[in-house]
């Protein structure tokens, strides 16, 4: 069994994500054109890679405008990001669809224990109206996998969720809400709770649809509304295949095939150390087809016990990588 194989992937014990990525860097860099052709632009040896330190990382740009791939395949999934139709959103082509449910399973699981224990409720309005969205996949996954006939999406049926999660909570019943920001605010703007067997958990996503919030105040107001002690969150994006999750006061913590490092704002080919504010790098090992190593345009922090901060985002989203290769 080869560290690329999914089967040793999300096997993985912590100290064993090295070897894997390494191991992952060497068959992308054989497999996949574009990203050969991104590390030779930057004169890298592969041979002179000895740590993650030293992988090159993808500018996440580039799936808006190339194939990111590893060989030649048809997709089983094609995720797509949200934005407008003036937009070029990314596009991930997904080679194996099981890839991508065992790693968010497998992932929930650690952190949260068997889907089976919760009904799933997902109040994703936006990304329920439109095709290819990663977040709707999984949510949806997991509302099957619960086996609950309470589990389901709302769209702005918050009349509808007030009522489900009122008898929810009267049967001690443990609920895993999770919801964008905005649809979040939006049904607490509207109706107060007191959930004692509910975890809260947002996925962000407020991209124009309402005055934008500081996470701090979106956590406040929500714990205030529905009477939780702590929002949870997800952080994933369309051009990976994993999720961090963080389980209250915005730190998040990987599963351990994933790893966020942070590079430094100037130089996006020098890794910062310490507790210095970055932009973040992210590794997810579970993009066996794609590329497992992506440069993304979050700024970030890494603390000491191995958990991350998300900050915001780079005003400005042309990183100087992607001006190596133009085609």
């Amino acid at each position: 069994m080869t560290a690329v194989s999914p089967e040793h992937i999300f096997s993985l014990q912590p100290n064993g994500l090295e070897a894997a990525a390494l191991e992952l860097f060497h068959y992308q860099y054989r497999e996949n054109a574009l990203y050969r052709a991104y590390v030779d632009a930057l004169h890298k040896r592969p041979e002179a890679v000895k740590s993650i330190l030293e992988i090159p990382y993808l500018p996440i740009q580039f799936f808006k405008t190339h194939q990111v791939v590893c060989g030649s395949f048809e997709p089983q999934l094609v995720f797509e990001s949200s934005g407008t139709t003036q937009m070029v959103n990314s596009r991930h082509l997904v080679k194996d669809a099981a890839i991508y449910t065992q790693s968010f399973m497998t992932a929930f699981e650690q952190f949260y224990g068997p889907v089976s224990d919760y009904v799933v409720v997902g109040l994703l309005p936006s990304y329920l109206e439109r095709q290819h969205s990663s977040l709707v996949r999984m949510v949806q996954e997991m509302i099957v996998r619960s086996g609950r006939e309470e589990s389901g999406f709302y769209l702005y049926e918050h009349d509808k969720l007030y009522q489900a999660l009122k008898a929810l909570e009267a049967r001690k019943q443990p609920v895993l809400l999770i919801g964008v920001t905005f649809g979040l605010l939006d049904f607490t703007e509207q109706y107060q709770l007191t959930l004692n067997h509910t975890i809260v958990m947002e996925t962000g996503g407020m991209k124009g649809r309402r005055e934008e919030w500081t996470r701090e105040e979106v956590h406040a107001f929500l714990k205030e509304r529905l009477g939780v002690a702590a929002v949870h969150a997800e952080y994933g994006m369309t051009e990976l295949l994993s999720q961090a999750y963080s389980k209250g006061q915005g730190f998040f913590e990987t599963p351990p095939w994933m790893k966020v490092l942070v590079r430094d704002e100037n130089d996006p080919f020098q890794i910062t150390a310490g507790k210095a504010a970055g932009v973040m790098n992210v590794i997810d090992l579970a993009n066996i087809y794609s590329c497992a190593f992506i440069a993304t345009d979050d700024i970030g922090r890494i603390h000491a016990d191995g958990r991350f901060e998300v900050l915001g985002r780079l005003d400005n989203s042309a990183l100087r990588g992607c001006s190596l290769m133009v085609s």
